[in-house]
């Protein structure tokens, strides 16, 4: 079983950037698709982005394309969000996972503890 650890939230001003992690141990993500999701107070889990194996396929929602970019670093078991042109409504908890297919939020892991990003206007 894979466990995940997502870091790199902080609060930021509406315009900033953020890179968030999320590093894997207890099985290598190489061939896994991997997400990106975010919940804030009150709403349902949101699948925000997704990528391939091998990182030459993506996906973005409509409410963060062209603002964020998913990367990975499969020697280290890694993946990113750099997220740019940050605003309030991008507040939520950032939560990693893998992933069925990169543009399917099936996920299929148990869940990290997320980290939390605040965007203040």
């Amino acid at each position: 079983q894979v466990q995940l650890v997502e870091s790199g939230g902080r609060l930021v001003q509406a315009g900033g950037s953020l890179r968030l992690s999320c590093v894997a141990s207890g099985r290598t993500l190489r061939w896994s698709a991997m997400g990106w999701f975010r919940q804030a107070p009150g709403k349902e889990r949101e699948f925000v982005a997704g990528i391939n194996w091998s990182g030459g396929s993506t996906y973005y929602a409509d409410s963060v394309k062209g603002r964020f970019t998913i990367s990975r670093e499969n020697a280290k078991n890694t993946i990113y969000l750099q997220m740019n042109s940050l605003k309030p409504e991008d507040t939520a908890v950032y939560y990693c996972n893998t992933v069925r297919t990169v543009v399917d939020g099936t996920t299929l892991s148990d869940w990290g503890q997320g980290t939390q990003v605040t965007v203040s206007s």
